[in-house]
């Protein structure tokens, strides 16, 4: 989902194992320096709070809902998200989940542009590899031809609670967005690419992370908000 403004969501829509014997209720509740969604920013660099809640079935259903303000104007949504998916056990290594977001940014005129549902596949290795396929369809606007993305995230344990955090991206660019800031010919047509690498402390339901982020072709600084800070940190909490 591009990181890290969408991992918390994430976090609240993944399924408990397969083997579970009665419905769960989870959540997760963050502050970020900024939000971030496939190498693009959201909202300005001002600390984000997100809270995020979902509900999953011993059968693999999973319901899931989450949203991010800005701490400066509370009650100022930045983003508001919905996503129902399956998950499926393929081995004892292999999991495989559906699902199908939307997405809505009602405090950033920019940012609106990118409305959009989306419908995506994850095949997920042991925790430590994943690999996503997503179509992807504005909400807005007049544009809403389907066009697509792949994302692969790897998360490899280290020493003293630290793990290693990776992930890498390509998608096709939302052109009605790039076209109404008159920089089409740099972001208008093809596709870009994204991407980040950090640090991540977890202990128990406590979590710190610090991710550089990149995004080719780099976005020129008369984009405003679309441009996203090279360093983004977040702090959670789960539940």
């Amino acid at each position: 989902m591009g990181l890290p403004c969408a991992w918390l969501a994430a976090m609240a829509c993944v399924s408990q194992p397969l083997r579970a014997q009665s419905s769960t209720v989870s959540g997760a509740v963050a502050v970020s320096s900024q939000l971030v969604d496939r190498g693009l920013a959201i909202t300005p660099t001002t600390p984000i709070l997100q809270a995020a809640s979902s509900w999953t079935s011993a059968s693999g259903w999973s319901l899931g809902v989450s949203g991010a303000t800005e701490i400066r104007s509370p009650g100022h949504f930045s983003e508001a998200m919905a996503q129902v998916s399956r998950d499926w056990s393929l081995s004892s290594d292999w999991q495989m989940q559906a699902g199908a977001l939307y997405y809505d940014y009602p405090g950033n005129a920019q940012a609106r542009l990118f409305d959009r549902t989306e419908i995506g596949l994850n095949w997920i290795y042991r925790d430590i590899l994943t690999f996503g396929l997503s179509a992807i369809c504005l909400t807005n606007g007049t544009h809403h031809v389907p066009r697509g993305a792949a994302d692969i995230d790897f998360h490899w344990p280290l020493a003293w609670h630290f793990s290693l955090s990776m992930g890498v991206g390509v998608a096709q660019k939302l052109i009605q967005a790039y076209e109404s800031y008159g920089y089409n010919n740099r972001l208008g047509t093809g596709v870009y690419r994204y991407g980040h690498a950090g640090l991540l402390w977890s202990y128990g339901p406590w979590r710190v992370e610090l991710d550089r982020i990149a995004t080719n072709p780099v976005i020129p600084r008369r984009s405003g908000s679309l441009v996203a800070q090279p360093w983004v940190g977040t702090v959670s909490w789960s539940f």
